[in-house]
């Protein structure tokens, strides 16, 4: 069997790892219930084993780029892998909720180093005008995992035991292991400074802080001061870090990035449309279930519809990025997948399935363009020295703007909830808190209006088809061009 191109392939590979991570962290979602009766736990206690697990990876992806540069790229990405799946593995053996959530954060620090770091990899042996393609590689599983993730869970924990939701990484960590061994390089940069041990306390904190505060908003886990507390001691700790940053030599996390304006726009645009599209994976289902009275299984069939349009994304993303450049295409585009996340808030249960399911696809496939046009905008202009930095700033925003869309959509809709007079939940409750996250999710195209039209050629190739076609036409004239 002839393999792909070497610099197709290691996209594949780190998709892979996206996958097993994105599609880890929500499946577990559904297996709650069971979990707890198994161990003898309430099921709200429970909680505990996916917060622990989302502050482990806040607190450690900071470091992702100085561990890579300081011990090799390949080495950092197996040993994550490793780390991932043994996580997993202690947490299918766990017999207590505090062997549970220990085994968890573990997992964590795996994750933490598996993704910005296999993201590292790829953009370093990947040639820009080939950075397009690749990038679908990875945005595809990114949207996979949420909505594939509740449906296997409820079947594995219907017709297995729920341990399998975490025995079942052990085939995928070993195959990425030996995929890496194969075909990554262990490039690593020769002097890669000391560990900036201050800068890693107040920003690992700090997001921490801002992730779990967002994640548990809105939830009824605590008092609402509580998340308002969390939100605002670690948007102290980040503005530290951000002062700390200005005063040192290397600080863990470089934001002397956002003065690259691609980078500027592809991370902060992209954060928002982030935040406000990533609450779909949170409230699309709770409608289905809540609001229509729908099985896990069905509800989960309809959501899946969204990760099949990505997947149609695959093929066109490159050139219609050729022929529009990032700026036209990540303007529009965020509007037309807007307006998807905007009609979410008119279904109801007479709604056809057919209707439902089409608007889910291609919202799919726009929020999926999205994706790969700004992760791929961000490094556009990013000198390979300062890649390593750059993949772990983009992940962290990544992160918080994941926490971000979900934490307002529960808050909206936790305060939607509270002022209807009736005890059943209508699909008009849910309105509120599409409208809001929708709202969040346009607010992205302000930090792309300034780009210039060539923003990003070299990766887009949006320039290269403006001469050829001008040439051409100039040829058939008879004449020189311009």
């Amino acid at each position: 069997m002839r393999l792909p191109p070497r610099h197709l392939l290691i996209p594949m590979i780190v998709a892979c790892a996206l996958f097993m991570e994105n599609l880890d962290s929500t499946i577990i979602s559904t297996a709650l219930p069971s979990i707890a009766r198994s161990l003898g736990e309430d099921p709200v206690h429970l909680n505990l084993a996916i917060t622990s697990y989302l502050l482990s990876l806040a607190v450690f992806i900071p470091a992702s780029g100085w561990v890579a540069d300081r011990y090799g790229a390949r080495t950092v990405f197996r040993a994550a892998i490793i780390v991932f799946t043994l996580g997993s593995v202690g947490c299918g053996f766990s017999d207590s909720l505090w062997q549970l959530v220990a085994t968890r954060i573990v997992q964590g620090i795996g994750g933490a180093m598996m993704v910005p770091v296999g993201r590292l990899v790829m953009m370093r042996a990947v040639p820009k005008s080939d950075l397009v393609r690749a990038m679908t590689y990875l945005t595809i599983p990114a949207l996979i995992g949420p909505v594939a993730g509740p449906p296997l869970g409820g079947f594995i924990v219907t017709y297995a035991s729920w341990r399998w939701i975490f025995f079942i990484n052990i085939p995928m960590g070993l195959l990425g292991i030996a995929l890496a061994t194969l075909f990554f390089e262990n490039v690593r940069e020769h002097d890669a400074g000391r560990l900036d041990i201050r800068g890693f306390f107040l920003c690992g904190l700090g997001l921490a802080g801002l992730v779990f505060g967002f994640e548990i908003a809105g939830r009824g886990a605590v008092p609402w001061w509580g998340s308002v507390a969390l939100i605002a001691g670690g948007a102290i700790l980040v503005g530290l870090y951000v002062l700390h940053a200005g005063r040192s030599f290397q600080p863990i996390v470089d934001l002397s990035l956002f003065r690259i304006p691609t980078f500027f726009a592809g991370v902060v645009g992209g954060t928002f449309f982030r935040a406000g599209v990533g609450a779909t994976p949170f409230l699309t289902p709770l409608l289905f279930q809540l609001a229509f009275g729908m099985s896990a299984l069905s509800s989960g069939l309809l959501t899946f519809a969204g990760a099949m349009g990505a997947m149609l994304m695959k093929t066109t993303a490159a050139p219609i990025i050729r022929a529009f450049g990032f700026r036209t295409v990540l303007i529009w585009n965020a509007l037309l997948a807007s307006s998807f996340l905007f009609m979410t808030a008119f279904f109801r249960p007479w709604t056809p399935h057919i209707l439902i399911f089409s608007l889910l696809l291609a919202g799919g496939y726009f929020r999926s363009l999205e994706f790969t046009s700004v992760n791929t905008l961000a490094y556009a202009d990013v000198p390979n020295a300062r890649m390593s930095r750059a993949t772990s700033l983009q992940s962290m925003a990544q992160q918080l703007a994941m926490s971000i869309g979900v934490g307002t959509g529960a808050l909206v809709l936790h305060l939607s909830l509270i002022n209807q007079s009736s005890q059943t939940v209508r699909p008009e409750d849910f309105m509120p808190a599409f409208f809001a996250v929708g709202l969040i999710s346009v607010a992205s195209i302000f930090f792309f209006f300034p780009l210039s039209r060539h923003a990003g050629a070299e990766v887009s190739g949006h320039r290269a088809a403006a001469i050829a076609q001008t040439t051409s036409s100039a040829r058939q004239s008879g004449g020189a061009p311009q």
